[in-house]
Parts: C-alpha cells; sequence; structure tokens
C-alpha cells in the first residue's frame, strides 16, 4: 500500500508538472498571437499610425461588417466637418463597399451610399465628373428599390431628394445648366410633397429647402443671371438663418455669395452690410489670423468696389485690419499679405495719397523679391505702380527708369540657376549653383523685361507698357544729349607725352 501511495503522489507530482508546462506553453502562444494581433492591426488599421489615440482596437478586425460601416461613416463626417475632405472620401469608398456586403446590391441603403460618395466628390476640385458617375448608379439602384406599396418608402424618397439634389449640383459643376435645373426643380417638388404628406417635419424640409435654394441662386449666377440669382440667395440665408441660428458659421459662405451679386447689381450699400454681416459671425468663432484676414479683405473690397467717398473709411479701416493681421505671417500667409499690401497702394493711389502709396511700395519689394522671386509678375508689378507714381509727379526720367531699365544679367544668373539646379536633379550630382554668380550681376529688374520674360512680347501688358516708353522717349527731358566731338586720334607710331600714360610713367622713345 505504501508503495501503491508513492507512485501516485508521483504520478500526481508529474501531472501537475505537466499542466503548468502546458499552461505555460498556452500563455506563450497566447502572448505571441496578441503581439501577432497587433501587428495586423497597425498595418490594415484604416486610420494614420500617427494617430495614436484614433488606432482601432484589436477587435476592430473580427467586428461586423455593419459596426464597421457606422464607424467609416463616422469618421467621414469628421473629416468633411475639419475640411479634409481627400480622407473623407477615402472613408466614404469604404462605406460603399460595406454598405454592398451588408444590404446587397439592390437596397436603397447602397443608394444612399453612392449618393453620399457623390457629394464627397463634389467637395474636392475637378471631381464633378465622378460624382455624376455616382449619382447615376445611385438613381439606377433606387429604381429598383421603389415598388408599389408605397407608404412604407420614406427612407427611399427622402434619399431620392438627396439623389436628384445632388446630381443637380454635379451637373451644375459640369456647366450643363438646363440638366442641373430639371434635377433641382425634382428635389424641390418632391421635398414640397413629402412635407405635404407628413412624411417629414417642417424643421427637416427648412433644411432641405436652404441646401436646393442655395444651388438654384448658384445655378443662375453661373449662367450671369444675377437678378434671378438674387431671391434665391436671399431664401437661402433665410432658410439657413430659421434652421441653424444667425449666427452659424453656415451662414457666412451664403452672406458672401449674395454680397457678390449685390456687388454685381450696384447694390453697394447693402454688398457691404452683408460682408460685414459676415465678418462679425468669423470673429465671434475664434478664427485664425489668417481667416481673419481674409474675411476683413472682403469688406474692403467691397467698400472700393462701391467708388463712393463715404466708403473711402471703411476700406481703410478693413485693409488696415486685414494687414496687421497677416503682419508677421510667413510661406503663404506672407504672400497673402503682401499681395493685400498691393491693392491697399492702389486704393490710396485712387484716393489721392500717392506719396503714402509710393512709400509702401518701396519697402515692399525686398519683400516681394525675397518671397516671389526677382523675376516675377509681383515683382513687375510693383515697378510698374511705382513707374505710373513717377509719372503722375511729373519725374519722367524716374518713371522711364523703372518702366525699362533690368539688369539682363541678373536675369540670365537667374534662368542659369534654374537649369543648373534642374541638371543637378538629372544627373543626380549636388552643385553650388550659387558660386556661378558674379557679384557684379546684382541689379535692379524692373517692369518692361520682366513682363517681356513672363508673358511675351504681345501681351497687352507688354504692349500697354511699351507704348507708355514710347510716350516718355518723347518727352524734351528724356532727349538724348549731343556726344562731344571725339579727339583726333595721334598718328600710328607717333611718341605719347608721358603724362597721358596711365600707371607708370615711361622713358622717352628717343632714350
Amino acid at each position: 500500500m505504501a508503495v501503491m501511495k508513492k507512485r501516485n503522489v508521483a504520478d500526481d507530482k508529474c501531472v501537475t508538472q505537466k499542466d503548468n508546462a502546458y499552461k505555460n506553453m498556452q500563455e506563450s502562444q497566447e502572448t505571441h498571437i496578441s503581439n501577432h494581433l497587433d501587428e495586423i492591426v497597425a498595418a490594415v488599421s484604416i486610420t494614420p499610425g500617427k494617430k495614436i489615440q484614433n488606432k482601432l482596437p484589436q477587435t476592430a478586425l473580427f467586428q461586423p461588417p455593419r459596426e464597421k460601416l457606422c464607424l467609416c461613416e463616422e469618421k467621414a463626417k469628421s473629416y468633411s466637418s475639419s475640411q479634409e475632405y481627400k480622407q473623407a472620401v477615402q472613408e466614404l469608398v469604404r462605406s460603399v463597399a460595406l454598405t454592398r456586403i451588408c444590404y446587397g446590391d439592390s437596397h436603397w441603403k447602397l443608394a444612399e451610399a453612392h449618393v453620399n460618395l457623390a457629394q464627397g466628390y463634389l467637395q474636392l476640385k475637378g471631381m464633378s465628373l465622378q460624382a455624376k458617375q455616382h449619382a447615376e448608379k445611385a438613381k439606377e439602384i433606387l429604381t429598383n428599390s421603389i415598388v408599389p406599396p408605397y407608404h412604407d418608402d420614406t427612407d427611399v424618397f427622402k434619399c431620392s431628394v438627396e439623389l436628384f439634389h445632388t446630381m443637380g449640383r454635379a451637373l451644375l459643376s459640369l456647366h450643363k445648366f438646363k440638366e442641373a435645373s430639371e434635377n433641382l426643380t425634382k428635389a424641390e417638388r418632391l421635398a414640397k410633397e413629402l412635407l405635404q404628406c407628413e412624411r417629414i417635419i417642417k424643421e427637416e424640409w427648412i433644411e432641405i429647402q436652404a441646401r436646393i435654394k442655395l444651388s438654384l441662386a448658384q445655378l443662375y449666377q453661373g449662367q450671369k443671371k444675377s437678378k434671378e440669382a438674387l431671391p434665391h440667395y436671399q431664401e437661402a440665408l433665410e432658410y439657413i438663418e430659421t434652421s441653424k441660428g444667425e449666427q452659424s458659421l453656415e451662414c457666412v459662405p451664403i452672406l458672401r455669395e449674395l454680397a457678390g451679386v449685390e456687388q454685381t447689381l450696384g447694390f453697394h450699400n447693402a454688398s457691404i452690410d452683408h460682408f460685414l454681416q459676415a465678418h462679425l459671425i468669423v470673429l465671434s468663432k475664434n478664427p485664425s489670423q489668417e481667416e481673419a484676414a481674409v474675411s476683413a479683405h472682403f469688406v474692403a473690397h467691397a467698400a472700393v468696389a462701391s467708388g463712393r467717398p463715404e466708403h473711402h473709411d471703411v476700406a481703410d479701416q478693413y485693409f488696415q485690419e486685414s494687414m496687421a493681421n497677416l503682419k508677421d505671417a510667413e510661406g503663404v500667409g506672407k504672400a497673402k499679405f503682401l499681395s493685400i499690401q498691393d491693392e491697399y497702394c492702389h486704393f490710396l493711389q485712387v484716393t489721392g495719397q500717392q506719396e503714402r502709396a509710393t512709400s509702401i511700395l518701396r519697402e515692399s519689394v525686398q519683400a516681394k523679391v525675397g518671397v516671389f522671386g526677382d523675376v516675377s509678375p509681383e515683382v513687375a508689378e510693383t515697378y510698374r505702380l511705382l513707374g505710373g507714381a513717377d509719372l503722375a509727379q511729373g519725374n519722367h526720367s524716374g518713371a522711364h527708369r523703372k518702366l525699362k531699365k533690368l539688369s539682363w544679367r541678373k536675369m540670365m544668373v537667374a534662368c542659369s540657376k534654374t537649369v543648373a539646379r534642374g541638371w543637378s536633379k538629372v544627373v543626380g550630382e549636388s552643385r553650388d549653383v550659387d558660386k556661378d554668380i558674379e557679384p557684379t550681376a546684382l541689379g535692379n529688374s524692373e517692369c518692361l523685361q520682366i513682363q517681356t520674360l513672363l508673358y511675351g512680347p504681345q501681351d497687352k501688358r507688354t504692349l500697354a507698357t511699351q507704348k507708355t516708353l514710347d510716350v516718355l522717349s518723347k518727352a524734351p527731358e528724356m532727349a538724348v544729349k549731343p556726344r562731344p566731338a571725339p579727339r583726333a586720334k595721334p598718328a600710328f607710331c607717333t611718341g605719347v607725352p608721358p603724362h597721358t600714360v596711365l600707371g607708370k610713367a615711361r622713358s622717352n622713345a628717343a632714350d
């Protein structure tokens, strides 16, 4: 019995050791699998790896398609709201694929996914044709989805409203105005019928109307029918203010487009008021300096466009505000600052403040060379304006010099630098192209030759500058002074007096 007990104890110990070994091996395998899953998730995650907080959890690989679909739709909305339209389109493409998996090829949900993708493409420039194609695919699906009885098809009809509206916008972007008008009218009529049948509530109808009225206004404005566009813009603004509130940022683009139409029609007071209203909304939402500058610039531009003396103070105030927001900017912001500064200088010249405008322009030359380059339209335009200022002050010689003179050596050096850099890229050699530049090549780049280089000799801007130069060259003070007659040259081998020789005095030939 004692022997049997010892054997049983030994067997139990062996089993325990085996269990422990198996448990350890299982834990090791689970750890290995977990690490492997982390690698797979990192590889296939639809969220960029840099945004760690948005990484998909491990369970995302095993999520049902409908959960993945909801995730993609949420991300698409998030990207659109932050104006990251390319990323939004990527999520909408995934949504179409997942919707097909979840609902099949003939469900209205798939049509809705195609409509959403079409709307995403419309947010990207140059993608209107893709938007039209997806809208057509949605229409084909919906045609097979709507079957009697119709009382349960509210979602399908609401999707149809979005479809007609999206198709109209796509056709409008493609300048197919007649077809666009037909689709927008269908969307408006169907939305009204849904409201009358109590399939949608009034608040929802107002939101739909705001979008449709804005598209109709843009349709007429695209055909340069400003009178027809104006009431549609006004209605769109009323609807959006009702649904979103008067201080909503969604009012800003409508206000600006409405103000633009009013400006075209000569309603300058109303135009300035609407630009100011948009500007105040922007300022109330803690904008960036660049956003605030752009908004103030809209107001200044509208005040200048009126051409009325009573609006000069408004223009000056908002030009100053716009430039103050961009004064310390770099890169694109600096370029925008210099562009607005040029407009401001032109405004000063028009309003009789030539000296102030000229002073600002002279100070801006070096900054423009740094941002745009020596041979650029911006630098040429600055010299043209400076030449015009000299001409207005009667300084014909100064105007002639600014409009005509150019160091061709500097321009050729600029070209040689471009060629040298291009050659370095081709042959794969690094080359310090600045060593090829002679210090004496640095001179003043001015207007006519820059325009000739940029636009060609037959461009209207070049020809206008050339015409001005021709008139200036005939001015009395520009007349060429007669040169003194050349002195008689001494005969060959004739001795030269020592005092006429440069450098060390030479002895007489007779010596």
